[in-house]
């Protein structure tokens, strides 16, 4: 399948996506600037509460004219049981004395999609992205009668033919070189570590849908690479964690900047689902150690991150990366999607060129 059935239903100008990240790195400014630039810009807002949420859709609105998706998580989290979250609570109790935190508060309830949902109706956002499973068909059924467009996230064949089968527009192969969370639909099962030179060929013969390649891709090589695989688009976000518009704190940019091949793990001690991010203190301590369910573990761990971050502390951070992370560059969005393209396009000229 081209390119044109992707942009076409996505209304861009190019291929390119920018991968959502909640927590920090999504900023309106990064999302404006990927789609001013053609390309799809995206905003991880599954944290955010249904009135921050409208201020941030406004905010982006106010930046570009352009397309762009907001993206949420269908997966609201098990439901919090006080006496299941003690010994979690005492696992992180050293880190909160050591940041100067006092006794943690009850964890707030994660954002349900049911509450976020239809503020994305609402405001007649261009594009729905999400990850972590399948919204309910009714949700699905309104974003097609107001002509929103739908992207799923699947790590497996099987979770990408039901998105399919649920009628979404397009499927984003989340390779497991990917950083961040795991789409993986099952939060209690361990994620299948498909990668992505094996994943989107293999999803892209399952499904007549367009197919969105994610995962270690961070230049015009890896973007070349992944539409010869047989995507229709690709996905960036670790590219994009080093540009002035994103969110990412101080401490998490120099370790990024220091990022090494073998740097990266994958962990569930921030949130309790699986995600890969640089390895630190923090992950090899809670190795073993006893967590919450996703979001349980999430709330808990919430204030030591907040607190790392001002504190300039990256052992304590959920330094989120995929594996091709000491490829980044520091360069200004739509200045980087600009090279991107003009990489790949050099790419494809030279291999058309040679014998």
């Amino acid at each position: 399948m081209g390119f044109a059935a992707f942009t076409g239903r996505m209304r861009i100008q190019h291929p390119l996506v920018l991968a959502p990240m909640a927590g920090g790195p999504s900023t309106p400014a990064l999302c404006a600037a990927v789609s001013g630039a053609g390309g799809l810009g995206s905003y991880g807002a599954a944290y955010l509460p249904p009135a921050r949420l409208r201020e941030e859709i406004r905010a982006i609105r106010a930046l570009t004219s352009s397309p762009f998706a907001i993206n949420l998580f269908v997966d609201d989290g098990a439901p919090l049981d006080e006496r299941a979250l003690e010994p979690a609570r005492k696992a992180l109790e050293r880190y909160r004395r050591e940041l100067g935190l006092g006794p943690p508060p009850p964890p707030a309830a994660a954002v349900r999609l049911a509450d976020a949902f239809p503020v994305l109706l609402e405001e007649r956002v261009p594009v729905f992205s999400f990850t972590f499973g399948i919204p309910p068909p009714q949700m699905l059924d309104a974003c097609r009668k107001q002509g929103i467009a739908t992207l799923g996230t699947a790590t497996s064949v099987a979770e990408a033919r039901a998105l399919e089968e649920a009628g979404v527009d397009a499927i984003c192969a989340q390779g497991s070189e990917a950083g961040g969370h795991r789409g993986t639909f099952d939060r209690e099962e361990e994620p299948p570590l498909i990668g992505t030179l094996a994943l989107v060929p293999q999803v892209v013969d399952a499904v007549k849908v367009p197919v969105v390649a994610a995962g270690g891709i961070m230049d015009g090589r890896g973007f070349a690479a992944a539409l010869a695989l047989g995507a229709s688009a690709v996905s960036l976000g670790t590219a994009f964690l080093r540009c002035p518009e994103a969110g990412t704190s101080r401490p998490y940019r120099a370790a990024l900047a220091e990022a090494r091949d073998d740097a990266t793990v994958i962990t569930r001690a921030f949130s309790g689902r699986p995600a890969r991010g640089l390895a630190n203190r923090f992950t090899k301590e809670m190795a073993g150690a006893p967590l919450a369910p996703y979001a349980a573990q999430n709330a808990l761990t919430r204030e030591i991150r907040t607190a790392a971050a001002k504190a300039s502390n990256a052992g304590l951070l959920s330094l989120w990366a995929g594996q091709a992370a000491a490829l980044g560059r520091e360069l200004p969005a739509a200045g980087l999607v600009e090279r991107i393209l003009r990489e790949a396009g050099d790419v494809i000229a030279r291999l058309g060129r040679e014998p």
